[in-house]
């Protein structure tokens, strides 16, 4: 149960962290590329302390992550983290296409029912 705990957890921080558009632009940009805050912050009408605290709260996702190159802090997406979030979305998306096509078939079933009581 713990480990179902942590992943929630690690899920929630993901989704409230995407929720903003800002995030969601920075993540889209990080997809192209490493970049720094600098990078980051030039197309947002806001001061480059506002978007460190939009790339902290990814980074406290766990969504990207931060290096060190000489004088230069770049920032990168985690693709793990991404991962996780597409197979958790995946998992329910493939139980709600199964139901889908055991309805089309149900529903097939019944139309060629239909079809054959009907007089020629």
């Amino acid at each position: 149960m713990r480990e179902f705990d942590e992943r929630d957890d690690a899920l929630d921080k993901a989704f409230l962290a995407l929720a903003d558009p800002v995030r969601r632009r920075i993540i889209a940009r990080l997809s192209r590329g490493s970049a720094t805050v600098n990078e980051l912050a030039e197309p947002f009408e806001m001061t480059k302390q506002a978007v460190s605290r939009h790339i902290q709260v990814l980074e406290h996702a766990g969504l990207i992550t931060r290096s060190r190159d000489g004088q230069r802090r770049p920032c990168h997406l985690a693709p793990g983290a991404l991962e996780e979030l597409t197979a958790w979305i995946d998992s329910y998306r493939l139980v709600a296409e199964a139901q889908f096509r055991r309805l089309d078939s149900l529903l097939d079933n019944m139309s060629n029912n239909v079809q054959k009581e009907e007089p020629s």
